[in-house]
């Protein structure tokens, strides 16, 4: 008998409730076929969840959160929502859950598929092979500093500011994250900073430099950020492991999602230290689409792969999932974002149809 599991599914807003059904629908499938015995509920969050109940992240849903065993996130946000209160708004939510979770490690990892070589805008032979990691550290840095705000001044003009911060504890777990996903990987590791001009990634250096004595074995290198950014576009098959800060892994993890040809193929993981974490594709909430049937869920399908072999330790469901995938895209069906021009398209609930066709039904399920 499988181990039990517990999902909390949090649909969002936008495309996220159209994408995640995909993925629910991928779960059942799991349980049908393979005897997975993994349970799941839905909670509000974000937008949807302000316009329930007046703020982006109920009790009642990080309750849930903490309760599950692992988070499965579709999108948030939306012009809907920007004018409110900032504190309100959806994606304080978003910030609030990492926090409360203590979700410090986000791994974004950015690979294309050999089907889809032709997608990127970027050369095949670019691109053709990519597989890298970015590891962002995602509950400190600039999005948490103190103090921020807009203020006025004494001439009587606005001004905001906001504060870069990172402590010696905060940059030494993320560090030690990075460099045990490099053990496992191809053993090499770029740290990426702005040393040149920052205190905080002089400290960000010194630390990484440090923790790295523990690993002998992972050559580490460091690169300002902008040419960081520079060298992803120019040579991305150079990097293995890539570790940085909050803000610039904001960055380079959406410059890095169209090397794969579309940031609706992404999947990404935010771990606390203990491996619980929240999983949710790259992409945003896409609102021009919503409601459609157009939305790519294979960066959501994808997320849950990654939720199964990380939080749950169920690699065999995640080969089966991943597996999936891959034969639907080798079979030529596409959603409009990932398509040629002129190429015929699917739904977003055609291509989740092909994914379940293409799960397996197990030989000796228990």
């Amino acid at each position: 008998m499988s181990q039990a599991h517990t999902i909390a599914i949090l649909p969002g807003d936008g495309i996220g409730p159209e994408v995640t059904a995909q993925a629910v629908r991928v779960i059942d499938a799991l349980n049908e076929r393979h005897s997975a015995a993994i349970s799941y509920e839905q909670a509000p969050f974000g937008g949807a969840a302000y316009d329930l109940h007046g703020v982006p992240l109920p009790d009642t849903t990080l309750d849930l959160a903490r309760r599950s065993d692992a988070i499965l996130l579709g999108a948030i946000g939306g012009p809907k929502w920007e004018s409110i209160e900032r504190s309100l708004r959806p994606e304080r939510g978003l910030l609030g859950i990492r926090s409360e979770l203590n979700l410090f490690s986000n791994l974004r990892p950015a690979i294309l598929y050999p089907e889809l070589a032709d997608a990127s805008t970027l050369k095949p032979e670019i691109v053709s092979g990519l597989d890298i990691m970015i590891v962002r550290e995602l509950t400190g840095g600039i999005y948490f500093g103190q103090p921020r705000a807009i203020e006025q001044t004494e001439q009587g003009e606005r001004r905001g500011f906001n504060t870069l911060v990172y402590t010696e504890p905060e940059i030494r777990r993320i560090a030690h994250s990075a460099y045990t996903i490099a053990m496992q990987r191809d053993k090499r590791l770029c740290s990426v900073d702005k040393a040149n001009v920052l205190e905080s990634s002089e400290l960000w250096r010194e630390i990484v430099t440090d923790v790295g004595k523990a690993f002998p074995e992972v050559e580490l290198s460091h690169m300002y950020i902008d040419n960081a950014c520079m060298q992803l576009i120019r040579s991305p098959k150079q990097f293995d492991v890539l570790v940085t800060g909050n803000l610039f892994g904001d960055i380079l993890s959406d410059a890095a999602s169209m090397l794969t040809g579309s940031i609706g193929m992404l999947p990404s993981a935010s771990l606390d230290e203990n491996g619980k974490g929240m999983y949710e594709p790259v992409h945003g909430s896409a609102p021009d689409i919503a409601g459609k049937n157009m939305a790519n869920p294979i960066a959501t399908i994808l997320s849950l792969a990654m939720l199964l072999r990380s939080s749950f330790e169920r690699a065999d469901l995640a080969d089966i999932v991943e597996s999936a995938v891959r034969s639907v895209l080798k079979s030529g069906m596409r959603t409009g974002d990932i398509a040629k021009p002129g190429e015929p398209t699917v739904s977003t609930s055609e291509m989740g149809d092909a994914i379940l066709a293409a799960i397996p039904v197990a030989t000796n399920s228990n």
